[in-house]
């Protein structure tokens, strides 16, 4: 017991005692960090500035913590330090520059634990004036200058322009001071100087412009010569001789080599050293100058002459005719050249041949070719030559025409007798355009051109008499020579329909009870004929019938009172057009066997109720007293005897006595 108590005494002195392995894990924050930039944030050129970074730690040791600092420019790390002191960090830019301008920012690291401060930016305005150098200001054009531009105390990413007379030649960058090589190929003098810009992302720092100096630049006595023979009144087939040389020669120290090219337009025809020459058939198709350039250096010189070249004769032009040519018809090519120089050459010298030489036309006199037209598509080219030189025509397709085919005549939709009707008129093959006519009998109607194999020929006419349709044919025709006519036309007229009736069977009024109803519906027009059978009242047809017919009936096969009512019928047809019946009013009799039974039956119940009163009259009669006449007397069974007495002698007067039977 005493040890653990000694044991543990011991542990928590070593815990409490300063500087023993638990103190080493000591507690602190970092509070604060904050950037300042001294003098300010706005500084001109060469200022001393120094950027401040405070932070504010608490620890529980009295001991000074081991602290890393870090300061960025735009993001990237400029400057790192570790201090084992609480003293801010300084960073110094002495002299700044437009280069040191930038956001500015401090992060602190102790132990593995940062924190960064805010960004702070750094303006630097003011950039030095550049410095502009030449090795030489007077030179002969093509001559080599050099040129330094310095931007002088001015760091970071700088970019040099050089310019000659206000316009910029080159571009330099990432080298100050920045070295060019400038040549000046024309006479006179040029104005160089010379500017810098600083780049500063994202911002662009501009310098203002160096001193100018002015360049003197001879011009070279060397010039080159262009001679062609002949010059004048040259023609088609002639040969030139053209010559390229130098005039002058002065050789420089360098001793450069001169070279020279002779050209054509575009074609470069001959190059060399001080002297080419070259020989050629003029021709009037080639036209340009002729060029005799001179390259010395960086130095060109050129000379220029156009000759002149007289047409021997003129491009050929390739004719057909007819125009319009139909397979296998007979048709012919003419090949001319509608100008020559007479002076040179007559009408005779120039041949013409045609290609391809396979063709099936064959030449009939000079420049002409016959025969009858291919059932294809063929090119044909012509040639004329004369003297050597040779010029052909431009290329002719001769496209043979296929002849129209008997045409078809045919009604679009259907024809009804009083409306419009379309009649379309149609070829199975045939090149367009196709003349299609439309006649009645031979009386022409109208024409109707195709031109695409899309349109079509449709006539509109209206036909008023059934017999008039077959009258109809139309031709087809695309050569003006021949015309085909089609058969006549043949299709159904629809006729409206008219004079729709309703007839009963049996005839009325003679309709009973048991009888069969018929209803008969007729019209007249063209077949089909939708029939519908109705009774006033209902909404719905009786019945409905589609014939190729122009009647039908409704057929009641056993008629009853119910049967009675007005009846009437509607029928349409293909011409669109309902009519209507008069209405017919049925009325269903009684039946003769009912009326015999109930004549019967009355008669017998007339026959029973007059028995019956006969036999009451008689038995009131049997039942009196008779009287023979004397007041008070009566006898018994006997005609007048007296039955009996009124009660009341008063009313004799008014007995009624039976009549005799």
């Amino acid at each position: 017991m005493v040890l653990l108590r000694l044991l543990t005494f011991t542990l928590l002195s070593s815990y409490f005692h300063p500087g023993t392995e638990v103190d080493a894990q000591r507690t602190f924050k970092i509070r604060s960090i904050m950037l300042t930039i001294e003098p300010g944030t706005d500084v001109t050129r060469d200022t001393n500035v120094t950027v401040r970074c405070k932070a504010t730690v608490s620890s529980s040791s009295q001991e000074a913590l081991s602290r890393e600092y870090t300061i960025y420019k735009d993001s990237s790390n400029v400057y790192t330090k570790r201090s084992s002191t609480a003293e801010d960090l300084l960073y110094l830019l002495p002299n700044a520059k437009v280069s040191n301008s930038g956001k500015y920012k401090c992060k602190i690291t102790i132990e593995g634990k940062e924190m960064t401060s805010e960004a702070t930016k750094l303006t630097v305005t003011g950039l030095s004036k550049p410095v502009l150098q030449l090795n030489k200001n007077a030179v002969s054009e093509g001559e080599e200058v050099t040129a330094w531009c310095t931007a002088p105390g001015e760091t970071g990413s700088i970019f040099f322009y050089l310019y000659e007379d206000s316009k910029v030649i080159q571009e330099h960058s990432n080298s100050n001071p920045m070295e060019a090589k400038l040549r000046f190929r024309k006479v006179g003098l040029h104005k160089v100087h010379c500017a810098y810009a600083v780049l500063v992302m994202p911002n662009t720092f501009n310098s203002v412009e160096s001193n100018t100096i002015t360049v003197s630049v001879k011009e070279l006595s060397i010039t080159p010569v262009l001679e062609i023979f002949p010059q004048d009144k040259v023609y088609e087939g002639d040969q030139l001789s053209i010559t390229c040389n130098i005039r002058n020669v002065l050789y420089s120290p360098e001793n450069t080599p001169i070279y020279l090219y002779l050209s054509h337009g575009t074609k470069l025809l001959s190059s060399g050293e001080n002297k080419v020459n070259h020989t050629m058939v003029a021709l009037a198709k080639d036209p340009g100058d002729f060029e005799c350039r001179l390259e010395k250096g960086q130095v060109d010189k050129v000379t220029t002459k156009m000759v002149s070249v007289t047409e021997l004769f003129s491009s050929p032009t390739l004719t057909m005719f007819p125009a319009d040519v139909f397979k296998g018809e007979f048709m012919s090519l003419t090949c001319r050249s509608e100008s020559y120089a007479s002076e040179r050459i007559n009408e005779e010298e120039l041949t013409y041949t045609l290609e391809p030489s396979v063709s099936p036309l064959t030449s009939t006199k000079p420049g002409v070719f016959s025969g009858r037209a291919l059932p294809l598509d063929f090119n044909y080219t012509c040639e004329a030559q004369a003297k050597g030189i040779k010029k052909r025509s431009e290329t002719m397709t001769v496209r043979p025409k296929v002849s129209v085919s008997t045409p078809k005549i045919s009604v679009v939709g259907r024809a009804i007798l009083g409306k419009p009707v379309k009649i379309r008129c149609h070829s199975d093959f045939g090149s367009f355009p196709i003349n299609y006519t439309l006649l009645r009998g031979y009386d022409i109607l109208r024409t109707n051109t195709v031109k695409l194999p899309t349109q079509e020929a449709v006539f509109t006419v209206t036909i008023n008499n059934p017999e008039e349709i077959r009258k109809y044919m139309c031709e087809a025709q695309n050569n003006p020579k021949t015309g085909l006519l089609s058969s006549r036309l043949n299709a159904t007229l629809i006729e409206p329909l008219r004079g729709l009736t309703l007839t009963v069977l049996p005839d009325l009024p003679e309709i009973s009870e048991g009888n069969q109803l018929y209803l008969i519906c007729g019209t007249k027009g063209t077949p089909p004929v939708t029939y519908k059978f109705y009774r006033v009242g209902d909404k719905r047809p009786l019945l409905t019938k589609t014939l190729n017919e122009n009647n039908t009936y409704y057929h009641v096969n056993k008629l009853s009172k119910e049967h009675s009512g007005t009846y009437y019928c509607e029928a349409d047809n293909h011409a669109n057009n309902v009519v209507r019946s008069e209405n017919v009013i049925v009325e269903v009799r009684m039946a003769l066997w009912k009326k015999a039974l109930i004549g019967g039956v009355c008669l017998l119940v007339v026959s029973v109720l007059v028995a019956v009163c006969v036999l009451y009259i008689k038995s009131k009669r049997d039942a009196a007293p008779l009287y023979d006449g004397t007041e008070g007397r009566a006898t018994n069974g006997t005609r007048g005897s007296v039955a009996s007495r009124p009660a009341d002698i008063s009313n004799w007067s008014s007995y009624t006595f039976p009549a005799k039977v």
